[in-house]
C-alpha cells in the first residue's frame, strides 16, 4: 500500500484504536479524531500520528478536523468513519436531545466529513471513505431507535457517495459487523439487562449471541483487516457495498 493520509474518526479506543493501529503499522499517515483527549492523545503518540481533539457533533468541529489534516499534510486520501455511541430506551421514554445528538454524531458528522474531504480526493484521483456501520444497518432491535436510524442512514449514504465518487477514484464502502468486544458494546450490558427486564449475565447469550451463527464477539482487528484491504488499490472495483462481519446473523 503507497504511504497516505487517514483520518481515523472515535479512534481513542474500539475499532477506531485497531484502525489507526492498523493503518499506521502498514505505513499510512494517521490522524487521531476522538472526544476523549487522554485516550486519544495516547494512541496517537503510540502510533505516530497526530492528534485532533473533536466533539463531531458540531459541525465546526468536522470542518477543523478536515483544515487541520490539509494544513499538517497536505492531503486527505482514506476517511474512515467510526465514531459513535449507543443508547437504549423504548421509544416512548427516547430523550430526544439524544437521538440529536446520536444522528449528529453518527450520519451527519460522516456526511460532513466526506463533503469537506472530497475536493482533495476529487482533484489527486483517489480516495477511500469506509463507513464503520453495524449488523444493525441491515436490520433493527428494539430499544435502540436512534442507533438503527442513524446506521441505516450512514448505508444509504455510502451508496449515493459511492456513485458520485467513482468517475473520480474514490471508493465508498460501509463495514456491518455484528456485536465487536469494544468498550461499546460493554456499556450496554447493563442497559440491555434493564430494558429487557432479565439479568446482565445473560445479555450476552440471549441478546448479543442469540442471531449470531458463530457464538462470540467480533474482535476490533477483524474490522480494521476489512479496513485494510477496502483501503488498498487490491479494492479499487469495490464500492457502494456493506461488508457483513457478523458471524451468520444475516444468513437467517
Amino acid at each position: 500500500m503507497s504511504t497516505r493520509v487517514a483520518i481515523v474518526t472515535g479512534a481513542g479506543s474500539g475499532i477506531g484504536q485497531a484502525v489507526a493501529e492498523a493503518l499506521a503499522q502498514a505505513g499510512q499517515h494517521v490522524v487521531v479524531a476522538d472526544r476523549q483527549g487522554e485516550q486519544g492523545q495516547r494512541v496517537a503518540q503510540a502510533i505516530g500520528g497526530q492528534f485532533v481533539e473533536v466533539d463531531l457533533a458540531q459541525r465546526d468541529d468536522c470542518r477543523r478536523l478536515v483544515d487541520t489534516t490539509l494544513a499538517h499534510y497536505g492531503r486527505v486520501d482514506i476517511v474512515v468513519n467510526n465514531a459513535g455511541f449507543q443508547h437504549i430506551d423504548p421509544i416512548e421514554d427516547f430523550p430526544e436531545d439524544t437521538w440529536e445528538r446520536l444522528l449528529a454524531v453518527m450520519l451527519t458528522a460522516p456526511f460532513l466529513l466526506i463533503k469537506y474531504t472530497w475536493p482533495t480526493m476529487k482533484a489527486q484521483g483517489w480516495g477511500r471513505v469506509v463507513n464503520i456501520g453495524s449488523v444493525h444497518s441491515l436490520r433493527a432491535s428494539p430499544f435502540k431507535a436512534g442507533y438503527i436510524s442513524a446506521k441505516h442512514g450512514l448505508l444509504g449514504l455510502t451508496r449515493t457517495a459511492a456513485l458520485e465518487g467513482a468517475p473520480y477514484g474514490i471508493t465508498v464502502n460501509t463495514i456491518c459487523p455484528a456485536y465487536v468486544r469494544t468498550p461499546l458494546v460493554e456499556h450496554q450490558i447493563a442497559d440491555q439487562s434493564r430494558t429487557r427486564g432479565i439479568p446482565a449475565e445473560e445479555v450476552i447469550e440471549q441478546v448479543m449471541l442469540a442471531p449470531a451463527a458463530i457464538k462470540r464477539l467480533v474482535e476490533p482487528g477483524e474490522v480494521a483487516d476489512l479496513v485494510l484491504y477496502l483501503c488498498s488499490d487490491s479494492a479499487r472495483s469495490v464500492t457502494g457495498a456493506d461488508w457483513t462481519i457478523d458471524l451468520g446473523w444475516t444468513a437467517h
